[in-house]
């Protein structure tokens, strides 16, 4: 059991957490402290006080009953309380209302010891006490706010407030930082599927800023480098297509009781060799990703299989989503007609779950052994042992289709399938939602 399984994965949500945890252990901490300390010694101690004042009263009222009337009057000219006597009670009846203050009761235990005594909470933020002494009812009415602190809460309110507050700016803060976050991942994705993102610019923290830029500068060595390679590989084009052009110039020639089948033959397959090499080599280099439908461009790739072999297609919806029409064409039409090449009957299936499409080619043929899977992908690479040993090709299909795959942000694996040969599975991922403000500086 690991803390992290518990735990968000969100880069947002941890910070939040982060924030919000230790933020609810500091309340909680300072107003267990608060009340623990600050707010029941006041409490104790303004109990304590009322007790005493009624402690002395009641020993006024014994030892000076001519000077008890004017005693409580003062007090309550003061607005301390209102005090009265009730000679001759012998039963203590408690007044309606809510109960409170166990510091007053303490005092009052202290400083009346052995009398029955009672107090409530009555509206209008009154506070009734009465004492059964040995001789009457002592009852006095005061100001709860003489007994007990009754703005406490306030400093609950204003710490909550302050710590939301703060919560509430950390958030935006960090909502800043994450959408910078997001918006470098769905540039990188972007590039990795060959898409350019004119308007993404570095934002947000220098960390995240300085990983921007490496990976802008990652994008134009890469493009460099592929606008060398593409260069290079249309000077070999046709350096390699002048001698073949001279020769089939030369076949065209030949007397005609020479037999030129062969060689045109072999020309023919060299120059089928050649437009392999290239098309592995370049990878569609220069197309743009547009929004397509991959059903669609499915149908179209498999068109060409169909009249080679019983062609089963499976569509149940469009699959709207943005890839390089031409590229995706020819590496669907690989795995297609690779099929077609190697069964009599091919299925090929279009469908889509959530943030995934998928294309499933599958065929009747012999198969290959499951060990033979990746080695299947490598360029050049003819499972002769496997696979029918007359059919043409140069073993660049199903790399072109997995390099293509790749290049969308997907892949392509084999299995075995359902009618007994071979199963080609193309998986794409479906677009992210691109995040908002992209382009624009933050910090």
């Amino acid at each position: 059991m690991r803390l992290r399984d518990y735990t968000p994965r969100g880069y947002n949500a941890r910070h939040i957490l982060i924030l919000i945890v230790p933020m609810i252990v500091f309340v909680v901490s300072m107003t267990l402290y608060f009340f623990y300390t600050h707010v029941e010694q006041v409490n104790e101690k303004l109990s304590r006080g009322v007790a005493d004042e009624l402690a002395f009263l009641e020993q006024q009222r014994r030892d000076r009953p001519e000077d008890w009337p004017a005693l409580v009057d003062g007090f309550r000219r003061a607005g301390l309380m209102d005090v009265s006597f009730t000679p001759g009670k012998t039963e203590l009846e408690t007044p309606p209302g809510s109960e409170c203050c166990f510091e007053l009761g303490q005092g009052i235990n202290q400083r009346f010891p052995g009398h029955p005594w009672a107090y409530r909470y009555m509206a209008g933020d009154m506070l009734t006490l009465r004492i059964l002494t040995d001789d009457g009812l002592l009852e006095a009415r005061m100001d709860r706010k003489r007994v007990i602190i009754i703005t406490a809460h306030i400093f609950i309110v204003w710490t909550v407030a302050f710590s939301i507050l703060l919560l509430v700016t950390s958030y935006l803060f960090l909502r800043n930082q994450v959408k910078s976050i997001l918006q470098l991942s769905w540039a990188a994705d972007a590039f990795g599927r060959g898409e350019d993102v004119p308007d993404f610019k570095p934002s947000g923290a220098i960390e995240i800023r300085k990983a921007a830029r490496s990976l802008l500068r990652m994008r134009n060595r890469i493009r460099r480098y592929a606008d060398q390679r593409t260069a290079m590989l249309a000077g070999v084009s046709h350096d390699l297509r002048t001698p073949l052009s001279r020769l089939k110039l030369e076949l065209a020639l030949a007397p005609k009781d020479y037999d030129t089948g062969p060689a045109k033959k072999d020309i023919e397959e060299m120059e089928r060799m050649l437009d392999g090499y290239l098309a592995f080599a370049r990878g569609e280099e220069g197309e743009q990703p547009v929004q397509s439908d991959l059903a669609e461009i499915a149908r179209e790739a498999v068109s060409a299989a169909g009249a080679r072999s019983q062609l089963e297609f499976v569509a149940a919806s469009p699959v709207p989503m943005r890839l390089r029409q031409l590229a995706m064409k020819r590496a669907i039409s690989n795995l297609a007609n690779n099929a077609a090449d190697h069964g009599k009957r091919v299925r090929v299936t279009v469908s889509a779950t959530a943030g995934e499409a998928v294309v499933t080619v599958e065929d009747d043929g012999v198969g290959i052994a499951p060990e033979f899977y990746e080695d299947a992908f490598r360029p050049f690479s003819r499972l002769d042992a496997s696979r029918n040993q007359n059919v043409s090709g140069v073993g660049l299909g199903l790399t072109i289709s997995r390099d293509t795959a790749r290049a969308h942000g997907g892949d392509v694996t084999l299995g075995k399938s359902e009618l007994g040969g071979l199963r080609a599975t193309l998986r794409l991922p479906l677009e992210s939602s691109r995040p908002k403000g992209m382009g624009d500086e933050e910090d």
